[in-house]
């Protein structure tokens, strides 16, 4: 009953901020086309307070072992390379829109919102440090390498600077980056100043959720059903057990193992929906998958929990 609860309570938050934006376009308070000026500003204004105040208040303390935290990088990066290969250069996925939206919905998880609780239920305090600094490390490599892949596939051939300054400018990139280094500084900023911070940042993702849910489209959803399907089970099935089973080669932690398997069994960040929404990729297939793996995710982490936890 434990982890049932454990896996409610992480997934119906989600889903309840979702049904209130569909209720607020049926009861006409809002409309699809304001929500969608306003996913634009969450974008722009509020993800990178998210972003800066996550990396900010990221508490390293207490000593890691980097070993994990290698075998992450690599599954990552050998992940990313196996999907840009069988999506991006096959007919798998023929829409060119659709193409970056089905690779960054397999690699980037909602690690924040969802591994860090789950590492701390699960795992206890070094579940937390273990799962903390391994989101510390792939929450950047998250957003760049989605920038990467929406980029390459917006049908415009952008030189490396080009790239690179579009990286560098991306609101996520700048946020992450402003709260990495305000971590190495002396001091800290004042109350007043963090108050306001703390405000927009709590307010992100539950906005970005209801914007998500006021511009679902279930008429697309039916035409994009083969796509979903396969989004769900190889992100929140195939990718973890794929996961689990090379962890068995390995003489990690517990608690390490766990903060592992939660980073990459957790359903797709909000944050890919809006960078795919104002990046000229199919928006309405990246909420989908959003919304969709995080549906699904409640009965997946239950069961994932009961069987390793």
């Amino acid at each position: 009953m434990n982890n049932f609860m454990l896996a409610v309570n992480a997934v119906m938050p989600f889903i309840i901020y979702m049904g209130i934006g569909m209720l607020l376009v049926k009861l006409k308070f809002t409309t699809e086309d304001f929500l969608r000026k306003v996913n634009t500003l969450v974008f722009k204004a509020f993800f990178p307070f998210m972003m800066f105040r996550n990396f900010a208040t990221m508490d390293l303390s207490n000593g890691v072992e980097f070993g994990y935290v290698f075998f992450s990088l690599v599954f990552f990066a050998v992940l990313v390379l196996v999907l840009v290969i069988v999506i991006g250069k096959t007919d798998l996925v023929r829409d060119r829109k659709q193409k970056p939206v089905m690779i960054q919905g397999l690699f980037r998880s909602n690690s924040i919102l969802f591994a860090l609780p789950l590492a701390e239920t699960v795992a206890g305090e070094e579940g937390v440090a273990a799962a903390s600094f391994l989101v510390a490390i792939l929450v950047p490599l998250y957003n760049v390498t989605a920038v990467v892949v929406l980029e390459s596939y917006n049908g415009e051939r952008s030189s490396f600077p080009v790239l690179l300054k579009k990286i560098f400018t991306n609101p996520l990139i700048i946020g992450a980056i402003l709260g990495a280094v305000y971590v190495m500084l002396p001091f800290t900023l004042p109350t007043f100043v963090m108050k306001p911070v703390n405000a927009i940042a709590d307010m992100t993702t539950p906005l970005a959720l209801i914007i998500l849910g006021g511009t679902l489209r279930f008429t697309s959803m039916k035409a994009h059903a083969k796509l979903l399907t396969a989004a769900t089970v190889l992100k929140l099935i195939v990718i973890p057990a794929i996961a689990l089973l090379l962890l068995k080669l390995f003489s990690f932690t517990d608690a390490q193992n766990f903060s592992i398997f939660a980073v990459f069994a957790t359903p797709v960040a909000v944050s890919s929906y809006t960078m795919a929404a104002n990046m000229g990729a199919d928006g309405d297939l990246a909420g989908e998958i959003v919304a969709v793996t995080t549906v699904a995710s409640l009965v997946t982490i239950f069961l994932w929990i009961l069987v390793i936890a």
